[in-house]
């Protein structure tokens, strides 16, 4: 019968842990660990530099910026927002079809088209234009 409990206790154990790392993981660590790029230290490029160099050599570009901070400089072509209430920028590039497409996090600043400015964000890849997520404004 102390077998039997010892067995038990370490199986209620290990249920246990097991529940609250699946916790940890699913929902604490994503919302208390997050990057935040205004700290890091950007890559600094211009729009147009940054959508020739994805076009010109998509793989090496990807192992230049794919995950890390860019700080970016170029003309807003337009302004929305996007389904979470988020500002979206498309900024300006040598290509009519192809452009930067950034993803502001919480700003409130007023930005209309025309403008040059200045954004820090994280690069996540190239579609049809270069996507930057969470990103801050500069200037």
């Amino acid at each position: 019968m102390n077998m039997r409990k010892k067995i038990m206790l370490t199986a209620a154990t290990v249920v246990i842990v097991a529940i609250i790392s699946i916790w940890f993981f699913i929902f604490y660590k994503p919302t208390h660990f997050k990057r935040d790029v205004a700290d890091e230290k950007g890559i600094i490029t211009t729009s147009k530099e940054l959508v020739k160099e994805f076009q010109n050599n998509e793989a090496a570009s990807n192992a230049k910026y794919l995950n890390k901070a860019v700080e970016i400089t170029g003309e807003v072509l337009e302004v929305k927002k996007d389904q979470t209430g988020n500002n979206t920028l498309l900024l300006k590039s040598d290509d009519a079809l192809s452009n930067v497409f950034v993803t502001l996090k919480g700003s409130d600043q007023k930005i209309s088209a025309g403008y040059s400015i200045t954004v820090k964000g994280i690069c996540t890849g190239f579609l049809s234009d270069v996507v930057i997520i969470d990103a801050v404004l500069i200037k």
